[in-house]
């Protein structure tokens, strides 16, 4: 695609790398093939391609942003699945972070957009206030028909029927290795999943320390940024994440670091790109160390090799979570551990698209991001499993909340297979006591 900014304008990183990004794009449209907006809505703005000529035309001509453009990129979900199909290698996600910074700096948003976005800024990534907010959730959510906007019905409808007890796991702490020590890790305990799910980490814990890892949780780590990244509040962001770059590289220079394990998969492609965000910051050698070091709890245990066996012949659907297959490229790991340790896995049909969660997005478009729930839970239900597996907490809330079958993330089974804990949700629908 052909460009045309000015030597001025290039002078700006952010510039650079979107006029970078967008020379690479030669309209051919596969994208739109793969796009879960576009197929919903059928229109090519609500595409990749429609969006990126957006983003060209807005940038190029240095103007802030319109009312339309606005519309079109705060639809997008940041799935990346056209960055998986793309043939010409276009890095969709970094343009469409830059427009949204734009966007951020440059578009007044009506009264009631601007009270949402402030809200979830200031909620979601602090574990302390996201439980009290959930907590009035649950208690407003009987009067959810009297709310005037669809986007306030869905916050109250995030809550969970139970609120978990705060982790003492989730502290700042060092697990030791059971046995002969393989690797030293820090663990992202992360911010909205603490609130959510405390299952999901202490399985984390235990698998891995049972397989040779000694496990950090380190002293200032917290939210890696992504929902304020998203959502184009680029200060908030990096503030968060150089927390983080900080914590670990303590840990790295101190008794050193094998690797950062995250377990929430839209958080790992954030920490994986941290080398590209402070690339023209004093952080940047140490942002680059910490993407190097981030790995997928899967990756981790596909090289540590479990073994084991599952206690129960159960038939596991398998959720490819966008930002594991789209935005890190992993696709086969989860479900090769799986299958290592006897279960059934089975993939619902279209395997590639959002389940409509992708952050906030749930919240701020619960419309388009309802009907995206609708069609992946009905294509998972289609194959019949006893559990539905994913590696991301923002997935196995917007599908457990649209189906009866229970939603357990992939570490859960791991965990269970090889010595832990039954799946507290297993339990619960079976009727059976959860192991301790």
């Amino acid at each position: 695609m052909q460009t045309t900014f000015t030597p001025e304008q290039l002078k700006a990183p952010a510039i650079q790398r979107a006029n970078e990004v967008l020379r690479t794009c030669v309209h051919c449209g596969f994208c739109t093939a793969t796009c879960p907006t576009y197929q919903v809505l059928g229109d090519e703005l609500d595409s990749p391609r429609g969006r990126i000529y957006l983003i060209k035309d807005m940038l190029e001509q240095d103007r802030p942003a319109d009312e339309k453009t606005v519309k079109h990129i705060d639809r997008c979900l940041s799935c990346l699945a056209c960055m998986t199909t793309c043939p010409s290698g276009v890095h969709y996600m970094h343009l469409v972070d830059i427009a949204r910074a734009h966007i951020e700096k440059t578009y007044k948003r009506p009264l009631m957009d601007r009270f949402l976005r402030w809200t979830l800024a200031r909620i979601l990534p602090h574990p302390t206030r996201f439980r009290l907010a959930l907590l009035g959730a649950k208690i407003g959510r009987p009067f959810a028909f009297l709310m005037p906007d669809a986007r306030l019905k869905a916050m109250l409808a995030m809550a969970p029927k139970q609120i978990p007890p705060v982790s003492r796991n989730d502290a700042p702490q060092v697990f030791p290795v059971q046995g002969p020590r393989r690797m030293r890790v820090a663990l992202m305990t992360g911010c909205a999943q603490k609130a959510l799910n405390t299952d999901i980490n202490d399985a984390t814990i235990r698998v891995l320390t049972r397989l040779g890892c000694e496990v950090v949780v380190a002293r200032g780590a917290g939210c890696c940024g992504a929902l304020t990244h998203h959502m184009g509040q680029t200060d908030q962001s990096h503030a968060s994440a150089a927390q983080n770059i900080r914590a670990w590289m303590a840990e790295v220079r101190g008794e050193g670091l094998d690797a950062v394990v995250i377990n929430t998969s839209g958080c790992g492609t954030t920490v994986k790109d941290y080398g590209h965000m402070f690339r023209n910051d004093p952080l940047a050698d140490d942002a680059a160390t910490i993407a190097g070091l981030a790995r997928d709890v899967s990756e981790v245990l596909t090289q540590l090799k479990p073994e084991g066996a599952a206690p129960e012949p159960l038939r596991v659907a398998y959720h490819a979570a966008c930002s594991l297959q789209h935005g890190q490229q992993i696709k086969d790991a989860p479900k090769a551990l799986l299958k290592r340790l006897g279960f059934t896995v089975v993939e619902p049909a279209d395997p590639h698209l959002c389940c409509g969660s992708a952050g906030t997005y749930n919240l701020l478009q619960p419309e388009i991001s309802g009907e995206l729930k609708r069609r992946k839970v009905a294509t998972l239900e289609a194959k019949t499993p006893d559990v539905i597996s994913a590696g991301n907490i923002g997935c196995m809330m917007q599908i457990g909340s649209g189906t009866g079958v229970p939603v357990v993330h992939t570490v859960e089974l791991v965990d269970w297979a090889t010595g832990g804990p039954r799946p507290a949700a297993l339990g619960e629908r079976a009727g059976v006591p959860v192991l301790t």
